[in-house]
């Protein structure tokens, strides 16, 4: 289906994710889901690009008995509620100063290409 993705058997378009993210963060924030609502914009999009993601969990489950440990819902809101929990590492990510912490820890910084 154009526009959606999918995972642990969870097929969702795009903007339905979107949506559903900024529930979870307006509910967990305890603020206005207009206020997110508002932020999202729509772009022209290179034809065919960002379609459709898609993971097939069958073989790890098949071969590994690997199981989700969440399910969809309950994982986006523990993945929203840890990054509300770690803005520091947010912000050393929007910043790139995580760069100075490869350098110091393997040597150099990821190429940036």
């Amino acid at each position: 289906m154009p526009g959606t993705t999918s995972g642990a058997r969870n097929e969702w378009r795009n903007i339905d994710l979107v949506n559903t993210l900024l529930e979870v963060l307006a509910a967990d924030k305890n603020e206005s889901l207009d206020r997110y609502r508002k932020l999202i914009t729509f772009v022209k999009d290179r034809p065919g690009h960002d379609r459709r993601y898609a993971i097939d969990c069958s073989r790890i489950e098949r071969e590994l008995g690997w199981v989700p440990r969440h399910d969809f819902a309950s994982g986006l809101r523990e993945t929203v509620r840890w990054y509300l929990s770690n803005l520091e590492w947010v912000r050393g990510v929007r910043t790139g100063e995580y760069r100075s912490w490869l350098e110091r820890n393997y040597g150099r910084a990821p190429d940036s290409g």
